[in-house]
């Protein structure tokens, strides 16, 4: 016989006895049942051999995790060890005649990898190129993170010391008992709360939350109760360990990898930041939290999900199975300040030339694509354009997931929706790009050309609808223009490929593309204008680039835009193109300036 003590994802815990041997699996005919999509029919096997008790892994997708690492076969277990099966904690609360006492190497140091005594069965670990071969090797930090930890349990041999292990592991089981006690106080599931505000909901939450760690007689003395009742209210009505992070103005980017694990990029830089969920559950329920007031859903037959919070802050979420290590969340901040060119200027993102061009640009009606990566500030520019359209005319935005936040009067504003749980109701970009087309816009901006949707984009932008705007994905102009032809012909229209040149070449203008230093300082690289077609292929010639060498310098080419000139006369000063501006010399000018 052995006891075990089993904590849940969902803060469960409890103690149970079971005859060895034990097999471990989601079918019913196991002695442990666990439920769950990353549990196996027959996931595992606890036994009891001469030495003590053995857990072996039946062969699972998912694998069977001890201490953190993934293993094929694992013993003889001890008190102290943490067995990780989908969504339970399992440890040996009693083996009789069994249990062993930790190994003074485990005790040892936290980053100490368990090694089990001699015993006359060799018990090799599951080969993992993530870990060291060696059973009983030494390893540093950088080893033991969860690269492929997939227990949503934090996992005591990854933190800093044994005490602070412990004080970790007592906190997030605390706030995990208070949350299961919240949620059934307040019976949140059940009760309507659409008639409550935000801070309604979240005050009385505070109220009875407070009562509950007033009576209750679990928490020791040292601990951070006012700190743990902001935990847990903000876990049960808010958006729990993300609610300060957003509330910093100086991070720009949250990325939770799994509900223990949270980035955020500050200043174009990445850093892990020592805070996490209580449990994978309260990460989907924040995920549903944000989803479902959009009128989106996320479930297993729609795992991905792209959504925006109250603050125009852009969300993606991916759950499993889809997410091996569990639900996955990034949210992409704007700043309460809209930016404007002066912003730019100041950051060192372009020089005043540019500048000038490109306000001229949009004034003019040109059209113009804003190609970059991924957090190149593609949208921020889209944003600041738009700053410069005539008032007098009407835009029409056409969004994914609305982000664009466009200071214009004469504004409306259009976002495609997701299919419903019937697979029906589904509305794409290029279906509100033909709509659009009927409202009598004077401008089309589309948060970003994706696919099928460019065809009938460029084609807006060539009949009567100058001066739109849009983004794309590309690493540089000319891979933007080799997008676009691969999006075109995305569209189904059997078009050949000169004839889609010449529809792309008629239609664009000016490409700008968008580029992350590897500072994470964000600039323009480049200004290129679409001059037309020569033998079959798309001509274009640069107007202002960045240099990084000999010095970090914005250079204008010496050629004046042929869609500038009017009669043989350049609408914009000549000088404008000659002129070059370094880089230290325009942060230091604007640095003095404040």
């Amino acid at each position: 016989m052995v006891q075990l003590e089993l904590r849940f994802e969902d803060g469960r815990s409890e103690y149970r006895t079971f005859a060895l041997p034990l097999s471990i699996g989601r079918s019913g005919e196991c002695g442990l049942c666990l439920r769950s999509w990353r549990v196996a029919r027959v996931h595992a096997r606890l036994t009891q051999r001469s030495s003590g008790v053995f857990v072996d892994d039946l062969g699972s997708i998912a694998g069977t995790l001890v201490n953190g690492r993934r293993v094929a076969h694992y013993g003889p277990l001890t008190c102290e060890d943490e067995i990780c099966i989908g969504p339970c904690l399992i440890r040996l609360a009693d083996a009789t005649g069994s249990a062993l006492p930790t190994p003074p190497a485990a005790r040892s140091s936290a980053f100490a990898v368990f090694s089990p005594p001699s015993t006359a069965e060799p018990v090799p670990l599951a080969r993992d190129s993530a870990f060291p071969e060696q059973h009983g090797a030494s390893v540093g930090l950088d080893d033991l993170l969860p690269k492929e930890n997939t227990c949503s349990f934090p996992v005591q041999a990854t933190l800093p010391a044994t005490g602070a292990a412990s004080d970790a592991g007592d906190s997030v089981r605390h706030r995990q008992r208070l949350h299961a006690d919240l949620i059934q106080a307040l019976d949140l599931r059940r009760r309507d709360i659409s008639g409550l505000s935000d801070q309604d909901l979240r005050a009385e939450a505070h109220t009875v939350l407070l009562g509950l760690i007033t009576r209750d007689t679990q928490l020791p003395d040292g601990i951070d109760r006012d700190g743990l009742l902001r935990q847990v209210v903000d876990e049960a009505v808010g958006l729990g360990p993300l609610e300060p992070l957003l509330s910093d103005p100086g991070i720009t980017e949250i990325m939770v990898n799994c509900h223990s694990e949270i980035f955020v990029e500050q200043a174009g830089k990445l850093s892990r930041r020592h805070v996490g969920f209580s449990s994978e559950h309260a990460l989907r329920r924040i995920i549903e939290r944000i989803v479902a007031p959009l009128g989106r859903r996320v479930d297993e037959g729609s795992p991905m999900v792209d959504a925006r919070l109250a603050d125009g802050s852009r969300v993606n979420a991916v759950i499993p199975p889809v997410a091996i290590r569990g639900a996955s969340l990034t949210i992409r901040k704007f700043p309460t300040m809209r930016p404007n060119m002066d912003d730019l200027l100041r950051a060192g993102a372009l020089d005043s030339n540019m500048s000038h061009f490109l306000a001229a640009c949009v004034r003019l009606r040109k059209n113009i694509i804003v190609s970059g990566g991924t957090g190149t500030g593609k949208t921020t520019l889209l944003n600041i354009l738009s700053n410069y359209i005539d008032e007098g005319e009407r835009v029409v935005t056409i969004e994914d997931a609305a982000e664009l936040k466009l200071d214009h009067h004469h504004l409306v504003a259009l976002e495609a929706r997701p299919a419903n749980q019937e697979g029906l109701g589904r509305i794409e970009i290029r279906d509100l790009v033909r709509n659009a087309l009927r409202m009598r816009p004077d401008r089309i901006v589309v948060g970003e050309c994706r696919g099928a949707e460019a065809f009938d984009m460029l084609a807006a932008m060539n009949t009567g609808h100058e001066g739109s705007l849009t983004t794309l994905h590309a690493n540089s102009p000319r891979d933007a223009l080799a997008r676009l032809e691969t999006m075109i012909l995305m569209a189904g229209m059997h078009l050949p490929l000169g004839a889609v040149r010449e529809h792309i070449a008629a239609s664009i203008d000016f490409i700008v593309q968008q580029t992350r230093l590897r500072n994470g300082m964000r600039l323009i690289s480049s200004i290129v204008e679409v001059t037309g077609m020569e033998s079959g292929c798309i001509q274009t010639q640069e107007i202002f680039r960045y240099q990084e060498h000999p010095a970090p310098a914005f250079v204008g080419c010496g050629l004046v835009p042929e869609s500038m000139l009017e009669g043989g006369q350049a609408m914009l000063a000549a000088a404008l193109f000659h002129q070059c501006t370094h880089v230290d010399a325009l942060l230091h000018d604007h640095s003095e300036a404040a």
